[in-house]
This record gives structure tokens, C-alpha cells and sequence, in this order.
């Protein structure tokens, strides 16, 4: 089963190590990534594309021409990841969240990876938890929180 992860970028340029990115992203099998970029002003979107092209087809780039809050970023990549690809769990991460928190990109997606089964284990009890009423929320978590959580 796959996971997707939706990854939003707003002026990031300067947080992302491409070529781990690169390798993490080529090492992860069970992974979608939807890249999305909320309008950054810096090279962000180049760095993106620069990722995709040297990665498999596991990863595909939104690019949001107008800012928008975070919660509807997010929106736009859970939409675009139902629409394209099997995924059951989708997992988000905001970059400049997790930035000011002084949590590093590159360890997170790190962390990311290799706990990746426990990432859907982790959903399907929170979706367990939930309201019966299967509805899209429920199915979308924060890998942030989630790492927090396994941290405990």
C-alpha cells in the first residue's frame, strides 16, 4: 500500500539539500511526494523541478501561482494526489512549520522514509479513532505531528 505525502514550499530554497532529497526520494518505493510550491519568490520551484527530473515517477510538482494559506495548499495537494495516484494514506509536512520549530528538512524526510509503514499504521489508528463517517480529513495526517508522536 502507498503512502502519498504532500510537501509544501513557500521560499524554502535555502532548506533544500537536493541531492539527499534525490536519494532519499529514489530510495522510498512505497511513497508518492507531491511537491507543492505556494508561489515562493526564490528559486524554490527550480530546485523542485531540478528533484523531479532526477527522480523516479514517485514525485509530481504543483505549482500554486498565487499564495494561499497553508490549510488550502494542502487542500490543492491531497486533491491532486487522489486524482493521481492509489494512495489510502496521505501524510503533509509544511516546510516553514517545520523550519521555525528548528527542525531540519533533511532529517525529516529522512525519518520519513525509513518509518514508513509505521507512518500507516500510525493513520489507520487515527482514522480508527474518528468518526465513523469516512470523510477526506480523516484520511490526512501531519508527518510533523506523527514523528512527534513516535518521538514519546
Amino acid at each position: 500500500m502507498k503512502v502519498g505525502i504532500v510537501i509544501i514550499f513557500y521560499n524554502n530554497e535555502e532548506q533544500i539539500g537536493k541531492h539527499f532529497f534525490i536519494e532519499q526520494i529514489n530510495a522510498s518505493e512505497t511513497i508518492e511526494f507531491c511537491l507543492i510550491d505556494n508561489n515562493s519568490k526564490d528559486r524554490t520551484l527550480q530546485l523542485l523541478e531540478e528533484i523531479k527530473h532526477a527522480c523516479t515517477s514517485q514525485l509530481s510538482i504543483v505549482e500554486i501561482k498565487k499564495n494561499i494559506p497553508k490549510n488550502l495548499a494542502i487542500k490543492a495537494g491531497v486533491r491532486y494526489m487522489l486524482n493521481h495516484f492509489n494512495v489510502k494514506h496521505i501524510g503533509f509536512i509544511n516546510i516553514n512549520s517545520i523550519c521555525q520549530k528548528e527542525k531540519n528538512l533533511n532529517t525529516l524526510i529522512e525519518s520519513m522514509c525509513e518509518n514508513q509503514e509505521y507512518i500507516i499504521e500510525y493513520n489507520t489508528k487515527m482514522i480508527e479513532k474518528r468518526q465513523k463517517h469516512k470523510t477526506l480529513s480523516q484520511s490526512v495526517f501531519s508527518v510533523a505531528d506523527y514523528l512527534e508522536e513516535i518521538k514519546k
